[in-house]
């Protein structure tokens, strides 16, 4: 499913609904027609598995010992490397909304985990506003007022979590949202909940180091090449070519920006 969603160019959430209604994404698959499909996070953690204890350099070792057997593949040859943008499939939010969309991607995920945890917390207020994805530009109506209350809810939620369900904070969702909320609050000397404002000594880190989804925290704004194209969000992939084109070594690194995108 990975490699149609790169072909088709699918977010992780559209690429889910696609295997749930499209006739052809499930016969590629080799699904039943009623195949009740996948929650979108599903290829998050594969993505994330892929990348722990070097699995991608032993799938890319599997693929050159079969090469090797053909004679595709020689050692001591020519090696040519370069390196490639690889685009995030995510959307493009505000400061403001990435706090907001990380709570509610946090109460997706204890909602469809352990709902439980969610009693006496989530109300009808949690509800309107984390509901649905959100989407408020970079002007929205009462700025202040909506950082305070997204910093507040995500506050409650942590500590709810860390006094009666602790176990619940090794969630995925959730350590990104506890990341989100260091790196865009700050708690001043009474103990107050702070929003880190750009270009001061507040501790916003750089852009090269920023999470900007909580659904692909590797993913960062930069900008390569022509600068008038403005800022892309995602990694750097450096490959390394033999005989025939063939990869034969890879590596994948966060986005290093040319020029800060505050």
């Amino acid at each position: 499913m990975s490699v149609l969603q790169l072909l088709l160019g699918l977010s992780d959430r559209d690429a889910a609904e696609a295997v749930r209604c499209r006739l052809d994404l499930k016969y590629a698959l080799g699904l039943d027609l009623d195949d009740p499909g996948f929650h979108h996070s599903v290829l998050t953690d594969f993505r994330d598995r892929l990348l722990e204890e070097g699995r991608t350099d032993r799938l890319l070792d599997l693929g050159l010992a079969r090469l090797k057997e053909t004679g595709l593949v020689r050692g001591r040859t020519t090696q040519r490397t370069d390196s490639t943008h690889v685009p995030a499939a995510v959307r493009d939010l505000t400061r403001l909304e990435l706090v907001t969309e990380a709570v509610r991607a946090a109460l997706e995920e204890l909602a469809s985990t352990a709902d439980h945890a969610l009693a006496g917390l989530a109300d009808e207020e949690w509800g309107h506003r984390y509901g649905r994805p959100v989407r408020l530009g970079k002007n929205p109506t009462r700025p202040k007022t909506r950082i305070n209350t997204a910093g507040a809810d995500t506050r409650r939620l942590l500590e709810h979590l860390a006094r009666d369900h602790p176990t619940l904070l090794d969630g995925r969702q959730v350590q990104a949202l506890r990341r989100i909320l260091i790196q865009n609050y700050h708690w001043d000397g009474a103990g107050r909940l702070r929003w880190r404002e750009d270009g001061d000594d507040s501790g916003l880190p750089p852009s090269a180091h920023r999470i900007v989804s909580p659904n692909d925290l590797a993913a960062r704004y930069a900008r390569r090449g022509r600068t008038d194209r403005g800022p892309r969000r995602g990694t750097s992939a450096y490959l390394a070519t033999g005989a025939f084109r063939v990869r034969t070594r890879s590596a994948m690194t966060h986005r290093t920006p040319r020029v800060r995108n505050e």
